[in-house]
């Protein structure tokens, strides 16, 4: 049995970030090639430190759902995973035996050579009349002057576009770094230029800055004499979940079949599924048994008719994304579970629903009450950041203390990092009472930011 693990950035306050990768493990799901797929984030939940609790078999294979490497994919994921390793990533990733289970991390999905094809299907799609003779492909790259492996995938694609003969120009184009997109009137001479931004997903970068920064019109522009078609990115083509595959299955020492964890992850579950057999409230969340099905509902509306029901587990994460004033919940746990919903779901279906509604808490909690929830200090998660908040190492305790007072005390968690006592879980019919074993990343970036705040209002005097 495999457990598939896709790793996202996603983001504190942008619910839309996290979309692409949903998309994939979905359609990863339907393709069946794998037994379980996981999502995993830098900046929401489960977290890069919670993923591993999360899966259920002892053979994991993570990929970096990043479009290049660089920063993310050769520091960040791996500190974060405890894969011991920092730097690139050789061809055929890394393997490590991590709590049982054999962990196997790739390159990001980006470098595959298949992209090449993505990118053509997006051109494609751009320019359906597409003609070589008179038509430039520009793929266009973010780029950044801190890591050259950044870049170095854009150009490698675009050398074995060029190679193909397709277009008249192929030219590789950066935000970030030279050569810049504004360049492209010099760089390329045909009458036609099919653009291509070579990006994870659709955001701010494809929405805004390129097509401002271009005097963009629409899909189809006369800019310069010439007309440009402007792609959707290579990141969100379906065919990405067939390079995820081919990823997956090239990773080294792949074994064909693995098997069940032993011990914690499937001991909590049946653990959580003999408790809401009987009826369970946990956290904001109430679950009552009906012949043989689960019905989920927010606890406050216990008794209430006409809610609008869901019967997949995508459904319902969809709705808890998102607090009822439409900001994002990068934290699950925080007070701000919208009502109005229920959710009907069988046994298997309930595992996936509690999971997205509370990513981890199953396990955590149970690891807690059985007294086998190891939890990291506040200190050494702030001595472990790097690049921009590898300065919270530096905060004050008072600071971290005042700023934790605001963005833990909407949180439902007790933190066992800070030192404070949790004896029992809601496993021990305490519904609130849910472990936070180690401070979250919205800690970590609220700490940073009020350094931040505090030292621009130093300067002031």
């Amino acid at each position: 049995m495999r457990s598939l693990v896709l790793i996202g950035h996603g983001s504190h306050l942008n619910s839309e970030s996290a979309s692409a990768v949903y998309r994939y493990a979905e359609l990863l799901r339907e393709k069946g090639t794998f037994d379980e797929v996981i999502e995993g984030y830098w900046k929401e939940e489960p977290s890069l430190r919670q993923v591993l609790r999360t899966v259920s078999f002892t053979d994991v294979t993570v990929i970096p759902m990043f479009i290049s490497e660089g920063y993310f994919t050769e520091t960040v994921i791996p500190r974060e995973l405890g894969l011991g390793h920092q730097g690139p990533v050789p061809k055929d990733g890394i393997a490590r035996v991590i709590g049982g289970r054999t962990v196997r991390y790739t390159l990001p999905y980006g470098v595959h050579p298949a992209m090449s094809d993505v990118i053509l299907d997006r051109a494609r799609e751009a320019c359906p009349d597409l003609d070589g003779k008179d038509t430039a492909l520009v793929i266009i790259g973010h780029g950044t002057t801190r890591n050259a492996n950044s870049s170095r995938v854009v150009y490698e694609n675009a050398d074995r576009i060029r190679a193909m003969g397709i277009f008249s120009e192929v030219s590789a184009l950066f935000l970030d770094e030279d050569p810049r997109l504004s360049t492209w009137p010099d760089v390329t001479t045909s009458p036609r230029v099919v653009m291509v931004p070579f990006f994870a997903s659709e955001g701010w970068h494809t929405l805004e800055t390129i097509p401002d920064d271009l005097g963009l019109t629409g899909p189809v522009s006369e800019l310069e004499g010439r007309v440009v078609y402007y792609a959707k990115p290579t990141g969100t083509h379906p065919k990405v979940a067939d390079v995820i595959s081919n990823l997956a299955e090239e990773a080294r020492g792949a074994s064909p079949r693995g098997g069940e964890l032993d011990g914690g992850h499937e001991a909590a579950w049946q653990a959580f599924e003999a408790k809401a057999s009987l009826g369970l409230r946990m956290g904001e969340i109430l679950i009552t048994p009906h012949d043989g099905l689960f019905e989920v509902r927010h606890a406050l509306d216990e008794g209430r008719d006409f809610l609008k029901t869901y019967v997949t587990p995508e459904g319902l994460r969809d709705v808890v994304r998102e607090d009822e004033r439409g900001e994002q919940r990068p934290i699950r746990t925080l007070r701000s579970l919208p009502r109005g919903w229920r959710g009907v779901f069988d046994r298997a279906n309930l595992r996936r629903a509690v999971h997205f509604l509370y990513p981890a808490v199953v396990e955590e909690s149970f690891a807690c009450s059985s007294h086998a929830l190891h939890w990291t200090p506040w200190a050494t998660t702030a001595r472990r950041q790097t690049g921009i908040y590898a300065k919270v190492a530096s905060a004050k305790p008072d600071l971290v203390a005042s700023v934790s007072k605001e963005v833990c005390g909407s949180c439902l968690r007790t933190r066992l990092w800070a030192g404070e006592k949790l004896p029992k879980t809601f496993f021990d019919g305490v519904p609130g009472a849910l472990p936070c074993a180690e401070a979250c990343t919205l800690l970590v970036a609220e700490v940073r930011e009020a350094m931040s705040s505090k030292g621009k209002a130093a300067g002031h005097h």
